[in-house]
């Protein structure tokens, strides 16, 4: 179903009453079921039946006077694509249209968005004239126009891909301009088939070894030749937004790709070492339900319940066991509730709706000691901070709680026994007395969820 995203809708709704096109005592029916349903007011009112698409969108091209495009049969100028990347185009549902002069138009699905629209006019260094166009829309001219140089092509999986090698397309006949974006894909096709989630890039005498990470083992799935590095490197940086010329400095980017119809991001981290760049690739996959991962009610009434009140909800498990995944699975479950939730990540992993996600930035010089300092005057009611690195980190979690706020984070441990001692140091003592709830991942299939009482037993 093709859906208007709501912040321009939430501005207008009560226009709708006003020229008679909803009864108010409908309008709230609609807010109430798209909040019980974590859907937009938009899409209540049109799944609801009580408005079709045509007529909302003329009713929003009329109030704002911004003309409506119907992508359907459209076709865009290809070169404009340079001044949106993929990842923000999917982020924000935008595409851009045509540029004349110094004025780039762009289809938006909710073109009352300012944060956007000067996000745009930074990146494409242009002004902007929006249009409006179905979300459905933009998003099928994204997945249509996007698949270039510029992204990763489209990846597809099967039963008969075991034994699946990425060195077959390193050594394919196809040397040319896309033959380096081929062996990406060809990389991150082998790594799902393996169910890897964490690939590394290491410089070495003969060329760039890629390694993969499964279960703390190590594994080298061969060597990128000496004479492509340079292009292969210069080549995942642009795809993951990150500037190519750079190699003295670290940089933290990320990579939209997508699977079997299933879009996935992962995020790319290069360091300096003294023999060139380290890459770091963590890929991370659609969040769950929380009744997909949680599978006892009981356990889901606990976090249920401990997500609406002030207290610490920490997620425990080993590397790679799935914390960020629970994570935002929490994050999803919490949204559908009418709360100000915020994130403060290095890198967003997925958009959610509903949740106010802001990312670091050390270049403007947004880094986590600011984003604690600044993120109280946006009155959230939850907070979801990225994982426990510092004893002022500490305090500053018992002091959000102290403020009435839930707090979500993650903690690295093995095991209980692990954690126990991980936590026994006196910097923990106040941060430990503060945790309502606790998710420990023994396993993927083994997820345990401790109350209040029982942490407190466990840990204190």
């Amino acid at each position: 179903m093709e859906t208007i995203t709501n912040k321009t809708l939430e501005k207008l709704k009560y226009e709708l009453v006003r020229d008679g096109l909803v009864e108010y005592e409908t309008l709230d029916r609609a807010q109430k079921l798209a909040t019980s349903e974590n859907i937009n007011i938009g899409q209540a009112l049109i799944s609801a039946g009580i408005l079709d698409e045509p007529a909302l969108l003329k009713f929003l091209e009329k109030k704002l006077h911004i003309p409506y495009v119907n992508l359907d049969d459209y076709s865009l100028d290809p070169e404009c694509l340079k001044y949106i990347n993929f990842a923000d185009a999917r982020k924000y549902n935008v595409i851009p249209l045509f540029k004349i002069e110094d004025v780039l138009t762009v289809a938006m699905a909710d073109p009352l968005d300012l944060f956007v629209i000067d996000k745009i006019v930074e990146s494409a260094e242009c002004s902007i004239e929006p249009v409006i166009s179905s979300e459905a829309g933009i998003l099928a001219k994204i997945d249509a126009y996007y698949n270039t140089s510029d992204t990763v092509d489209k990846i597809y999986t099967s039963v008969s891909d075991t034994g699946y090698d990425w060195k077959d397309e390193l050594h394919s006949e196809d040397l040319g301009e896309e033959h380096i974006r081929k062996i990406i894909g060809a990389i991150l096709k082998q790594a799902i088939v393996e169910n890897v989630h964490e690939l590394y890039f290491e410089q070495s005498d003969s060329g760039l070894n890629l390694i993969f990470k499964q279960q703390n083992r190590f594994m080298n799935k061969g060597s990128i030749p000496y004479i492509l590095v340079s292009s292969f490197v210069s080549k995942l940086k642009s795809l993951s937004n990150l500037d190519p010329s750079v190699c003295e400095v670290p940089q933290l980017g990320k990579l939209c790709f997508k699977v079997d119809e299933i879009t996935l991001i992962a995020s790319i981290s290069a360091f300096p070492t003294i023999i060139g760049e380290r890459i770091a690739l963590k890929i991370y996959k659609p969040p769950m339900e929380l009744s997909e991962i949680i599978h006892d009610e009981r356990q889901r009434q606990i976090l249920h319940r401990e997500l609406e009140q002030p207290g610490i909800v920490l997620v425990c498990g080993a590397q790679l066991s799935g914390k960020t995944h629970v994570i935002y699975s929490l994050l999803l479950e919490a949204a559908k509730s009418s709360r100000n939730i915020m994130t403060v990540e290095s890198i967003s992993k997925y958009d959610l709706k509903n949740v106010n996600q802001c990312e670091l930035n050390e270049n403007v010089g947004f880094n986590l000691d600011r984003a604690m300092r600044f993120i109280e005057f946006q009155s959230p009611d939850m907070i979801y901070i990225e994982g426990v690195k510092s004893k002022y980190a500490l305090d500053y979690f018992s002091e959000l709680v102290y403020n009435n706020k839930t707090v979500l984070t993650e903690f690295l441990a093995n095991n209980m026994t692990d954690l126990r001692e991980r936590l026994s140091y006196s910097d923990f003592q106040s941060f430990k007395s503060q945790i309502s709830c606790m998710i420990f991942i023994h396993s993927k299939d083994s997820i345990e969820v401790f109350d209040r009482d029982k942490v407190q037993k466990y840990l204190v």
